[in-house]
């Protein structure tokens, strides 16, 4: 991995008895799509909100660029664009309201930021509804706005807490679209998500959180390594000695299943898979 933008050192974040984060650590380099995967509960926005500057660790520490994030460093804050679970957008504004208001928070001047505003609502295909009021907005169309607030001030790196919660599949692709753009013209990009199919189709790198602690961090391959995969068939008549030449097999568990049934376990399908017909080519043949 090249250098990293953010590091995540032994963070904690403790609401009484309740350790909602026990000591997460790990680094996303910069240009990279990270992927924070985990069930409710688990600890992804507790975290997102600390290494968003909107909420302090009770231990632990992370760094931007090597600058320590801290709820009163604002010129370190500006660098930093998040997307929160929860639409943080107004609907008595109109969506050029919105992005006017969060582009001015950010101190972007007039000209700047009317030029931002224009390609904003073209890029989220919101460009035909930009005088209505947000309120009159689909649930998808406010989730685009959402993301666009997040991203007038061009941050460098952007944290996305579930942003397809509740959204239609044409808004969710135009999400997907906009953060592979986005990451494609050097934005860094943490993406959590509780949908293994999200982080697998947008990130290079996932990391597993599950009840506050980081239980694996890998590219998707590698994980999926870790796991034990398994082959279920059946065959009849059963050849003989096949249950002795599974056995034989490196790297797998076999198990007999109802007098004609096999259960094959292992770490790498593909290659069990081959091993097996390239073994047994007279049975791999057979109707299972």
């Amino acid at each position: 991995m090249s250098q990293p933008l953010l590091e995540v050192d032994a963070i904690r974040k403790n609401y009484g008895k309740l350790e909602a984060l026990q000591g997460v650590s790990f680094q996303v380099a910069e240009g990279e799509c990270f992927g924070l995967l985990g069930p409710n509960g688990a600890g992804k926005t507790t975290l997102i909100s600390v290494l968003s500057c909107l909420l302090a660790p009770s231990a632990g520490s992370a760094k931007l660029a090597g600058q320590a994030l801290r709820l009163d460093v604002a010129e370190l804050r500006m660098q930093v664009g998040i997307v929160p679970q929860d639409l943080a957008i107004y609907g008595e504004l109109t969506a050029r309201e919105n992005l006017a208001f969060f582009g001015r928070l950010y101190r972007m001047p007039p000209d700047q930021l009317r030029k931002r505003i224009d390609e904003v609502l073209k890029t989220l295909a919101l460009a035909d509804r930009a005088d209505d009021r947000v309120s009159t907005f689909s649930g998808g169309m406010k989730r685009r706005l959402n993301l666009g607030v997040s991203i007038m001030h061009q941050p460098r790196i952007l944290f996305l807490d579930e942003p397809t919660t509740g959204v239609d599949p044409q808004s969710r692709n135009r999400i997907f679209e906009e953060v592979r753009r986005l990451n494609r013209h050097g934005m860094t990009i943490v993406y959590t998500s509780h949908y293994m199919e999200e982080v697998q189709a947008l990130c290079t790198r996932i990391g597993i959180l599950d009840q506050g602690k980081l239980i694996a961090c890998d590219t998707l391959p590698n994980l999926l390594h870790q796991l034990e995969g398994q082959i279920l068939f059946q065959i009849e008549p059963v050849p003989d000695g096949l249950a002795e030449r599974l056995q034989q097999m490196t790297d797998v568990t076999v198990r007999r299943q109802d007098g004609r049934g096999f259960l094959v376990s292992s770490r790498d399908v593909p290659k069990a898979l081959l091993h097996m017909a390239r073994s047994s080519p007279t049975w791999a043949s057979s109707r299972a």
